[in-house]
């Protein structure tokens, strides 16, 4: 077992939201104050943690923690770059989240067992975003099944549990899928850490259709949280669950789990020269490139606000699974720039979904008009992310689908192009309305749903309670500066091609 500070620190990281998610689960409903006060103090501290590991990562310094736990696979927590990257946008939304959630909840039940697994939800996010080998990565990945079920369910409503089971269905299968998958891998050729340029080369030869076996269920198993078709049946239905944990599922926990899992399979299990040799990277591209038209055709049909939100996730997440299977470093550039950015969008829109429901009962898009006169703050940052998502210079969306751009044509496939322009099409086409509602369409003669009935405990803003509007703002302001300064060194692109030239290359 490591017990240096390099070694410690990686399993501080996830203990700074375990420990006080286990702690909350012990209190009382009525203990608001403590409550609270748990909840940010561990997403602080996880923030100066994840910052001391950036810092040391940028000046070389190995982040490694061991502990024995299969005979050649134990328990392997380690922080590189890739990793960082996850776990910086985990702990940076889990802080604006909570803050949102303790809004969002106020006058709620149940208080304490939601944050109490919404904190365990986070420590198997960036536990799987910190693990070393396949094995840990599984461990952390199917924990983070069993602690976003319990949210998914929290309302208690039939319609809610209904939707649990399904959750449960998929993603328990999936993890079934990769286990086998990794079992396989393990059988031929042991678990090996995660390396720079991938470890299975010297097996090519003598198990390539064990391999190739291999990657399909892993794919598969990955697939289901990463939504991609037909894997993606549960996260529409997803949607009954509070909004806080909506911008969990799709933004920073359940989805991102799944395509960073696509990520460490490509790039440092099998590695390109594999994954081309192989061409196991055709079915990954032509199954993303399938996904990312197909979430954007049925958003175009959903008249409920946050199911046309839900299947453009399932759209915008398979763009990193796209840039993956373009083999080529900008587009892993573009993908992994387009993890940070979707996560701010997305995390954003809904935010404010929630909000717009919570303050004014508005669940539909034709329940929309009006919005930006009532609540402008809240329709701007709406809007924003919007933007950002259809891909319009100078947003982050557009910096991620440009490089994933130049990244098909890197690779000499140029019908990639066609794939995003179409999609860049589709999501104008479902967002563009939206936006013209909220900011130019007016109200009903009725006004909206449950105004009045809200605006009875709204005493800290005009617009809605400062902890629903402050959280939007914020992430925002977050995502519009990645498309803003994406040449600065601390961009989330820079970040991005410094993985690539780092971890990617052999």
């Amino acid at each position: 077992m490591s017990l240096s500070w390099t070694g410690i620190l990686p399993l501080a990281v996830v203990l700074s939201s375990l420990v006080p998610g286990l702690l909350i689960f012990t209190l009382r409903e009525d203990q608001q104050q403590l409550r609270t006060f748990l909840n940010l103090l561990g997403a602080v501290i996880k923030l100066v943690l994840v910052a001391l590991m950036l810092y040391g990562v940028s000046q070389g310094a190995v982040f490694r923690f061991e502990f024995p736990f299969l005979p050649e696979a134990g328990i392997l927590l380690h922080g590189d770059a890739l990793s960082l990257q996850f776990v910086s946008l985990s702990s940076v939304l889990w802080l604006a989240t909570t803050v949102y959630a303790i809004g969002y909840l106020e006058g709620a039940a149940l208080k304490s067992r939601f944050f109490g697994y919404f904190s365990l939800c986070v420590s198997a996010t960036v536990g799987l975003a910190l693990a070393g080998n396949l094995v840990t990565f599984l461990l952390f990945y199917e924990l983070l099944t069993l602690a976003t079920f319990p949210l998914v369910v929290h309302t208690g409503t039939p319609e809610a549990l209904r939707a649990g089971r399904v959750y449960l269905a998929y993603t328990l299968g999936g993890g079934a899928l990769a286990l086998m998958g990794i079992a396989l891998l393990h059988s031929i050729g042991g678990t090996e850490s995660f390396t720079t340029g991938g470890y299975l080369a010297p097996l090519m030869a003598e198990h390539s259709a064990s391999l190739m076996l291999a990657f399909g269920l892993l794919v598969a198993g990955f697939g289901v949280k990463a939504a991609l078709i037909p894997l993606h049946g549960w996260l529409p239905m997803a949607m009954v669950a509070p909004a806080p944990v909506s911008a969990l599922l799709h933004a920073v926990a359940v989805v991102k789990a799944g395509v960073f899992g696509l990520v460490r399979l490509v790039y440092n299990v099998y590695g390109v020269d594999v994954m081309d040799a192989l061409h196991l990277n055709d079915p990954l591209l032509w199954v993303a490139s399938a996904t990312i038209i197909y979430g954007s055709l049925r958003a175009l049909t959903q008249t409920n606000l946050k199911k046309r939100l839900a299947y453009s996730t399932v759209s915008q997440v398979s763009y990193i699974a796209f840039g993956v299977g373009l083999l080529g470093p900008l587009a892993a550039a573009g993908a992994l720039a387009h993890l940070v950015h979707q996560g701010l969008m997305k995390v954003t829109l809904f935010y404010c979904a929630g909000a717009f429901a919570q303050t004014l009962g508005v669940h539909r898009v034709q329940e929309m008009n009006g919005l930006g006169k009532r609540m402008p703050a809240t329709m701007a940052a709406f809007t924003v992310c919007a933007l950002g998502m259809i891909g319009i210079p100078p947003m982050a969306g557009f910096i991620s689908k440009w490089y994933l751009g130049l990244g098909a044509l890197q690779v000499n496939k140029e019908w990639g192009l066609a794939v995003l322009v179409i999609s860049a099409l589709l999501n104008a086409a479902y967002f563009l309305p939206l936006i013209y509602r909220g900011w130019f369409s007016a109200p009903g003669k009725e006004g909206w749903p449950a105004e009045k009935t809200f605006q009875t405990r709204l005493t800290r803003l005009p617009e809605s309670h400062w902890m629903l509007v402050v959280p939007c703002l914020f992430t925002a302001m977050l995502s519009l500066l990645a498309g803003l300064f994406a040449a600065s060194d601390l961009s989330p692109l820079a970040w991005g091609l410094l993985i690539v030239d780092r971890e990617f290359q052999p």
